[in-house]
């Protein structure tokens, strides 16, 4: 099983297939590089080099106590890498991994990155402050955490039937193998990351990190996603961005 273990000493898994141009992808909150199959099949068939890793206590890297915040993400990212020698990289990322690889462009620079798409992502800032008073109030992400303390497996369960895909809207028709494999993903990492990884993405303030990024970076949202506020980060991004356009 291939790993790299960082200079605190964690081990993080990753896949690496194919040849090309790299695409990296960084998973949201609590998944895995799992996550990402279909795409790393699809762009893997089309003369890509595809990576994921498992983020710090999820999936098959270390279930560790400490270093679930921005800082050790975007440095385990650097970690990867660094290790596998990428250049002219594409990185991905979906919600919380959205975020990751804007505070890994930011934090690390821009000599390996050619372009970046941050999917339905946290940045520039989930949690409702005087500076932002459109963002959700922080007893929604202490109400998560509450519920993940309380009983993580029904917790994930509930999340995945119901707002994470949108099953909970009038016509929706849930398939129990995605319900399945997102419970499965998450119940692979650890509850001490998990419970932390929520102060994390929705905490961490990442709007002077947008502005260091001058790569091309498409930031795409669903109206449909429940889970955050979606639309609204995705007009705050890129005004935030410079250049961006939306």
């Amino acid at each position: 099983m291939p790993t790299i273990t960082t200079k605190d000493g964690v081990e993080i898994f990753y896949k690496d297939w194919g040849k090309g141009q790299p695409i990296v992808f960084s998973h949201g909150w609590p998944l895995s590089a799992d996550d990402w199959d279909t795409q790393m099949i699809f762009f893997g068939n089309h003369g890509f080099r595809v990576i994921a890793h498992d983020r710090r206590g999820h999936g098959r890297s270390s279930q560790v106590g400490d270093g679930h915040d921005m800082d050790h993400y975007a440095d385990d990212l650097a970690a990867v890498t660094a290790h596998l020698d990428l250049k002219n990289a594409i990185h991905i990322g979906h919600s919380t991994g959205g975020g990751e690889v804007v505070h890994y462009i930011a934090r690390h620079g821009e000599s390996r990155v050619a372009k970046a798409a941050i999917l339905s992502a946290v940045p520039p800032l989930m949690v409702q402050t005087p500076a932002n008073p459109g963002g959700l109030p922080k007893e929604v992400f202490d109400g998560l955490q509450a519920q993940l303390a309380a009983s993580r497996t029904n917790f994930y369960r509930e999340l995945a039937a119901g707002p994470f895909y949108g099953y909970n809207r009038p016509g929706a028709k849930p398939s129990e193998a995605v319900i399945a494999n997102w419970w499965r993903q998450s119940m692979m990492g650890g509850a001490k990351a998990h419970y932390d990884g929520i102060v994390a993405f929705s905490q961490t303030d990442f709007t002077e990190d947008l502005k260091k990024i001058t790569v091309p970076v498409l930031v795409m949202h669903l109206r449909a996603a429940h889970y955050a506020l979606l639309h609204q980060f995705s007009m705050t991004a890129s005004e935030v961005s410079a250049p961006a356009r939306l």
